[in-house]
């Protein structure tokens, strides 16, 4: 490449959605995983430009310039159901700043385990492909790697099964009662008939 040449690094154009040199000011980096997946935020805070930009799974959401306030927050949405999320700027101690991710009012942490009370994920395998399904408990909504699942809920003797397919295998999540009331309702992934081990997020 000449020196002054503008063409892309890249030859094919597929230049990735931000360079890492642009992102000197990164100063929190989050992964947040929600049912369509996990997603990674990025914050650059430039504290003598002014300059806040938020980054969702690489693509900018909010870009701001010549803030003259330091503090405050930037709201924004992640995920295929438009989570609200807010990354607070606040002072510690002169020039020193702390970054805390909020998700739907709560802190990233409570909402984790929150989160782990209300949904159940899987991870599996099959035909050479990775799969992540997570239950909403409260919907009994289903989802697989970011999208949304049609299913058929079905009552049986011992409880309930949802059913729905993941290419040509049959699938099921089956709720059954645990009898002991502070375990409440098992879940159970069941793929061709063989049982899924649940992931820890």
């Amino acid at each position: 490449m000449a020196s002054g040449d503008d063409s892309p690094i890249f030859e094919d154009d597929e230049s990735p959605p931000y360079s890492l040199e642009k992102m000197t000011d990164l100063v929190a980096v989050w992964d947040v995983a929600l049912s369509d997946g996990v997603h990674k935020i990025e914050f650059e805070h430039g504290t003598t430009s002014g300059k806040r930009v938020v980054y969702v799974d690489g693509k900018e959401e909010i870009r701001k310039e010549w803030m003259f306030k330091l503090v405050g927050k930037e709201t924004f949405c992640v995920g295929a159901a438009k989570t609200k999320a807010t990354i607070n700027i606040d002072a510690v101690s002169g020039f020193a700043y702390e970054y805390t991710l909020e998700i739907n009012g709560k802190s990233l942490k409570k909402y984790m385990e929150n989160r782990s009370k209300t949904t159940n994920t899987w991870v599996l395998h099959v035909d050479g492909e990775d799969f992540r399904v997570v239950l909403e408990k409260d919907t009994m909504d289903v989802w697989c790697n970011g999208k949304k699942m049609e299913t058929a809920g079905e009552f049986v003797d011992d409880g309930t099964e949802t059913h729905f397919g993941l290419g040509k295998h049959a699938c099921y999540i089956k709720a059954v009662s645990s009898g002991k009331r502070k375990e409440g309702i098992v879940h159970t992934l069941i793929v061709d008939n063989r049982e899924i081990p649940e992931a820890s997020e």
